[in-house]
């Protein structure tokens, strides 16, 4: 299999010119030149930190994206988000570039599918132009099909779709105590409750008796009255003091006020819980005014219509879309189903929406909102729109396009990628799935290793001429004919199991499911199968409830953004056994380790605290009385006072677009001078931070809480990271890693599980190694590992394979083949199965 896959690899590349790139230094690059043709597909390939993305995005389109600023009017350009200009003497044969990344912006409820891919706008305008109205009723604009939007939105939910109700039960839990005993657990305690209920006594009300024995009338104008009286009080707790004038606040008006008004998020997060969500009643989960409900469109609402899998959607619309004679319609005059408007929409739309299927999303629905997808999905609907875009002679520059993806959903990926070569455009791919690289017409492959040990272009050319290049980290996974054997790891046999029956969630309807317990498993299957459902949505609430109680858990990086779901999709789990064989849930994710730059390795890890008591240690620091403290860049004391500790201030250009260059004071460092006069073996704190991690772990060899740090992250591949770099600046792989590392570095106590979703996104074969040998150690610690993953020597490697589908959506959620990886790979049903053989027939 092997041999065929070199014999396969192209040897040329049919190019009508080159994009010359001359003296690049952005990043680690070091004064790299090379010559990447375009009319192509070239793949950029090294170890995660060897300087790949620094050279196609960094420099490559960066270089482009700044000409195409210089065409804009200078005043313009300030109205544009723009990044620096790259480190580069010149480069020649640049066309324009369009970059599709890897986004991780902040999850919104508002953001769906139909948003992503602007196909939302044409079915509002279809709904608009061409829909059926009812007798009597106007003709509405696009806006009012739109959520979010004032003219379309619900005006109880305001367009989510998700109401947040108070009842009886919520507020007053346990009627069996008095309003004296606090019955009415939504309101607040200490003083301020004390004081509601003093007013309600002086109110006349009985504050002694169970609540349950109330008149009915009496408990409605308690938790639900508008009215706020004022009466004057004399407290009860105590006889000498004042009396003052109370107001009263029902239970609901509290609750409310302190969601809309309360600063305070413990507050905030406190009377939620008394609060019932579930969809709209007004608009039944649409988010839409029920004058744009009644308009149809061939039986359809729009609500209706956004909420079937767009596979359907291609079905309802193309009859219309492909009518031969529009015109007039013998419909009522107030439908314009059969007009040549409507004929005009439902074309674009079916042509767009044939892309996503093709594509393989044809499960998803345009309602699907973004939080619940997989980077992967997301890559793929991007693509999608650019597909669409019809530019010719541009240069597509994509991060990683087979993230998240499945094998199988990676073919029609590359075939998108050939389509957008065969119109016209250059295609762009840093890219670690070999099998990807090995469809590019040319590589470019920089290294060899990470950090300072890469910047450098090994090799750039026909894909087969990488087999000759040793020094290459990639040439053995491209080519494992040449990989020594390895010899196959002993399987580890589970003996204890966490059951869960009748799981419904999403796409898993009645699923019954067995997690083995103290080895490594695989969770696969194709996108939209339902394995993320499972494992962080499902399995990570079931465990994490019963660790916690609904307290988020211990070290869990959840946000909660994963639980995001269409209105009225809930979970529900029957039968549970083997939680009491738990201890602690960790759920390790690509979410960044922080959101600012002053969030960094260092901090987030925790040893830049043993750094500071190290300098706080020293003779000098003693002398002048300088704690811990001093030496934090993140308050007063210590830092530069002028970039309060960035280490860098934004410079306003009139008519030119903002930047940041280094403090003048500080000139970078962070620290004051005072501060900066404190050294330890010859080097100050700010040169700490600008050590790498690989550098520090020399450095710091003698203090133990920090060496402990460092050495987990350089098992982990993080050696080539800076210690003080911004988190801001960290790819998602890393931040993964970073918190891998993190949990390692503590005390192996057993019986914890780890919940990993796909944690090899980003990584390069010889890193995934690296993360496979860490995740091992975990195991053989006793605790269980459970990993969702597309990447086959992963799933190869495990203990234990559970795949799901057979397909997305309606067709998955269904368990088609467990156990071993072999014999998962002799399933006849699971789409898993021939790549898994495939791997396991290779010997790297």
């Amino acid at each position: 299999m092997s041999q065929q896959l070199s014999a396969d690899l192209p040897t040329a590349a049919p190019t009508t010119g080159f994009v010359q790139v001359r003296g690049a230094r952005e990043n680690n690059l070091r004064n790299v030149s090379v010559d990447v043709p375009r009319d192509a597909i070239v793949a950029f390939t090294g170890v995660s930190g060897s300087g790949k993305s620094s050279l196609a995005f960094g420099t490559i389109y960066a270089e482009a994206q700044r000409r195409y600023f210089e065409s804009v009017a200078p005043y313009a350009r300030r109205l544009i988000q723009q990044g620096s200009n790259p480190r580069v003497d010149e480069i020649t044969g640049l066309p324009p570039a369009v970059a599709l990344q890897q986004r991780r912006g902040t999850p919104s409820s508002r953001s769906t599918v139909g948003t992503v891919t602007t196909l939302s706008n044409s079915v509002r305008m279809l709904f608009s132009r061409a829909g059926t109205y009812p007798e009597g009723a106007e003709s509405l604009d696009s806006d009012s099909f739109s959520p979010n939007t004032a003219a379309g939105a619900c005006p109880q939910c305001h367009g989510l779709g998700i109401a947040h109700t108070v009842s009886e039960e919520s507020l007053v839990p346990d009627t069996s105590l008095t309003i004296r005993d606090g019955a009415i657990a939504a309101w607040p305690g200490a003083w301020q409750g004390k004081n509601l209920r003093d007013v309600l006594g002086e109110l006349g009300h009985d504050i002694d008796t169970p609540w349950h024995q109330l008149p009915k009338e009496s408990r409605d104008w308690i938790l639900f009255t508008e009215e706020q009286p004022v009466v004057q009080v004399t407290p009860q707790r105590d006889r000498v003091a004042k009396p003052y004038k109370g107001r009263f606040w029902s239970a609901k008006s509290y609750v409310l006020h302190t969601l809309a008004d309360s600063s305070s998020q413990s507050m905030r997060e406190r009377v939620l819980q008394f609060m019932h969500s579930g969809p709209c009643p007004l608009c039944e989960g649409s988010g839409l005014q029920q004058a744009a409900l009644a308009v149809t469109f061939a039986g359809y609402s729009i609500a209706e219509l956004t909420a079937v899998p767009l596979a359907e959607l291609a079905a309802i619309v193309e009859p219309t879309a492909t009518l031969q004679h529009a015109g007039s319609s013998s419909r009522a005059l107030s439908s314009g189903e059969t007009t040549e408007v409507a004929v005009t929409l439902t074309k674009d739309l079916h042509q767009r929406v044939s892309v996503l299927l093709d594509l393989g999303l044809g499960y998803l629905s345009l309602r699907r909102p973004t939080p619940t997808l997989s980077p992967g999905e997301m890559q793929r609907l991007r693509i999608a729109t650019q597909l669409r875009s019809g530019l010719f002679g541009v240069i597509y520059v994509l991060d990683e396009p087979s993230a998240g993806l499945h094998p199988a959903d990676a073919e029609p990926l590359l075939e998108v990628l050939q389509q957008l070569k065969s119109s016209g455009n250059s295609v762009f791919v840093v890219e670690h799935d070999m099998d990807v690289v090995r469809s590019a017409d040319w590589v470019v492959d920089v290294g060899p290793k990470a950090g300072e040990a890469g910047g450098s272009v090994l090799y750039s050319g026909a894909v087969a001429g990488l087999a000759d290049v040793e020094a290459s980290v990639t040439r053995p996974f491209l080519f494992p004919e040449q990989a020594p054997p390895a010899a196959p790891a002993a399987l580890r046999e589970p003996t204890r199991w966490l059951t869960l029956n009748a799981i419904t969630r999403h796409n898993l309807r009645g699923l019954d499911a067995a997690i083995p317990l103290n080895v490594l498993t695989a969770v696969t299957g194709v996108s939209g199968s339902g394995k993320s459902t499972l494992v962080s949505q499902v399995l990570a609430d079931v465990v994490n409830d019963y660790l916690h109680a609904g307290v988020p858990a211990e070290d869990s990086d959840d946000d909660g953004s994963d639980r995001d779901c269409a209105p009225g999709d809930h979970m529900t789990v029957g039968h549970v056994a083997g939680l009491d064989l738990i201890d602690r849930l960790v759920r390790v994710d690509q979410r960044p380790i922080g959101r600012t730059p002053r969030s960094n390795l260092a901090t987030y890890t925790g040893l830049f605290d043993a750094v500071r008591k190290l300098y706080a240690g020293t003779d000098d620091a003693k002398a002048r009385g300088y704690g811990a403290g001093r030496f934090s860049f993140n308050v007063t004391g210590g830092r530069c006072e002028t970039c309060l500790g960035e280490g860098f201030v934004s410079v306003e250009l009139l008519f030119l677009p903002g930047s940041y260059g280094p403090c003048p004071t500080c000139d970078g460092a962070r620290y004051n001078p005072e501060t900066l006069e404190i050294t330890y073996q010859g080097r100050t704190i700010a040169d700490v931070l600008g050590l790498t991690v690989d550098a520090a772990a020399e450095f710091l060899a003698d203090v133990p809480a920090a060496a402990r740090s460092l050495t987990t992250l350089r098992q982990v591949g993080l050696g080539y990271l800076r210690l003080g770099q911004p988190a801001t600046e960290l790819s998602g792989g890393e931040a993964q890693r970073i918190k891998l590392a993190t949990e390692l570095q503590r005390a192996r106590r057993g019986h914890t599980l780890y919940l990993l979703d796909e944690p090899t996104t980003g990584l390069h074969p010889s890193d995934v190694q690296l993360l496979l040998a860490q995740l091992n150690n975990l195991v053989d610690a006793g605790n269980t590992v459970v990993v969702v993953e597309h990447d086959m020597s992963v799933i190869a490697a495990a203990d234990w394979v559970m795949d799901l589908g057979p397909s997305g959506g309606d067709d998955g959620g269904r368990i088609v083949a467990e156990g071993t990886p072999s014999s998962v790979a002799d399933s006849t049903v699971s789409r898993t199965a021939p790549y898994l053989t495939r791997r396991l027939n290779t010997t790297v």
